[in-house]
């Protein structure tokens, strides 16, 4: 199996693995104990799972639920899953029961591998049919399903804050395919560790991460979690070469007390950062602290993560865009569905190898998402001349004030713009006079006496009266998904008017 950068990768997951196995070498370290995981012992246990589902009797292409956090045992459920030829279905244990609920029902799962530390979220949500699976006290290895490119891999539902979470399916194709464009985009070879500590139930570490590191052949430290106190001496104790995180992991570093020590500057190629827009002042700030180039990225559940990145140093990388198509084409197109000139909005649209299949039982989504072989994305954006893309904003997420589209992400480029605001958003409000309202929440660095009036003053000074907001509100957290991504659309919810 060799990676090309041109070509996205031949064969299924299971040809991938048994490849690494046979080349050896260390696939994972765990922090939380030390130890480590090669890529033939990675092939063992998920031959082992493999056998045992198969001769439990469950078919090919059929839902296993995977509850777990990082670790050891959740990577060897996954790739147990995927070497069998089941679709794992990878449930987001931040989510809220009622998602849970909702997914392990929807997905037709029979059967789960369960951590211990969610058992009771498990009996909690699952629905009466489904059980945890019980392994076996021997393992008969036994002849595997046949499992081709185009079949069914991965069910992972969307976060769901506009309605019911949608199942989006990837086959053994298009997962391979999102490893493979972060790989070719970052330059990824055998030689670097990645850092990994984002949930391997959010597509981002388990397609960036964990799907880079088998297309790759290099290694992940896998984290159970972001942790700010430990996160520099995890990648200096395990050699980490790269990291992938997201915005507010970044302003978190930034407005913490450690610094990486010299040798692990020098020893880290990059820093990737996706999953929402990362401020132009907080990448700056960051890159002038820590001596780290930050790569910003753009990628969706629906596209096995990564679409766009900007080039590894010393190629051109533009603070505020989050780059060129890797691996896949990427249009800005109007209303009625026809390509955008350079420097005019419109929605961004995808096209490769790494696009989803489709949405479990829902083939109306599945239509109304698909453009002919283009997936709508919903976000607004523009293409500058050098085919860079601009991300301006969510199509649901905008506010319109008086008839004025206003996205909310220059509101918040102009909050961060203060060094102790740590997260920010800004969000629309339901008003009589202008039909909806700017307002901002924030999360602002411990002992700070940054005031309301002075981060509406800023906004003003840089937006103008119309686009500032009226209310800033102070949290102690932001609403996040799992990705650590700001759930802009909840704040209406979590904060009331003077």
């Amino acid at each position: 199996m060799i990676l090309h950068r041109d070509t996205p990768p031949e064969g299924t997951i299971r040809d991938w693995l048994d490849h690494r196995a046979m080349q050896g070498g260390t696939a994972f370290v765990f922090p939380e104990d030390w130890s480590t995981l090669t890529w033939s012992e990675l092939q063992s246990e998920a031959t082992r799972v493999a056998s045992m589902l198969t001769t439990a009797g469950y078919q090919k292409g059929e839902s296993i639920a995977i509850m777990h956090p990082n670790g050891r045992a959740g990577i060897v459920a996954l790739f147990g899953a995927l070497y069998g030829g089941f679709r794992a279905t990878m449930i987001n244990l931040a989510a809220g029961r009622d998602a849970i609920a909702y997914a392990l029902d929807h997905c037709d799962a029979r059967t789960a591998f369960v951590h211990d530390d969610v058992a009771e979220l498990f009996a909690l949500t699952k629905p009466d049919h489904m059980s945890s699976f019980k392994a076996p006290e021997s393992t008969l290895f036994t002849i595997l399903h046949h499992v081709k490119p185009e079949d069914h891999a991965l069910l992972m539902y969307t976060s769901g804050t506009t309605g019911r979470p949608k199942g989006v399916v990837h086959t053994q194709a298009s997962l391979l395919a999102g490893g493979w464009t972060t790989a070719v985009a970052h330059d990824l070879g055998p030689a670097d560790r990645g850092l990994c500590v984002l949930p391997i139930y959010h597509i981002n570490g388990l397609c960036v991460t964990v799907m880079g590191a088998l297309v790759s052949g290099g290694s992940l430290t896998m984290c159970p979690k972001f942790s700010a106190s430990t996160f520099w001496d995890h990648a200096e104790a395990t050699s980490s070469t790269w990291f992938s995180v997201v915005p507010t992991i970044i302003s978190h570093l930034l407005h913490g007390a450690a610094d990486p020590d010299p040798a692990t500057k020098a020893r880290l190629r990059f820093g990737r950062s996706a999953s929402s827009a990362l401020s132009p002042d907080v990448q700056t700030a960051f890159e002038t602290r820590f001596d780290v180039p930050i790569i910003e990225t753009m990628g969706l559940t629906e596209t096995a993560a990564q679409i766009l990145s900007n080039p590894l140093p010393p190629g051109i990388r533009k603070i505020g865009s989050p780059g060129l198509p890797y691996g896949n084409d990427v249009a800005i197109l109007t209303p009625d569905l026809q390509p955008c000139p350079p420097d005019v909005e419109g929605e961004i649209a995808i096209r490769g190898p790494n696009v989803m299949l489709e949405y479990l039982k829902n083939p109306d989504a599945t239509a109304a998402t698909f453009a002919g072989d283009w997936l709508r994305t919903g976000d607004l954006g523009r293409k500058d001349a050098d085919g860079y893309v601009y991300v301006t904003g969510r199509l649901k997420e905008l506010i319109i004030k008086g008839g004025e589209n206003i996205a909310p992400r220059e509101i918040d480029e102009a909050l961060y713009s203060h060094a102790d605001v740590v997260e920010a958003a800004a969000f629309a409000r339901p008003c009589a006079s202008y039909g909806e309202r700017v307002e901002a929440a924030v999360k602002i660095r411990d002992g700070s006496s940054l005031s309301a009036r002075e981060l509406i003053d800023i906004c003003i000074g840089k937006l103008g009266a119309f686009k500032a907001p009226d209310h800033v509100y102070f949290l102690n957290e932001l609403p996040k998904g799992p990705s650590g991504k700001i759930q802009r659309l909840k704040l209406t919810e979590l904060t009331q008017p003077e």
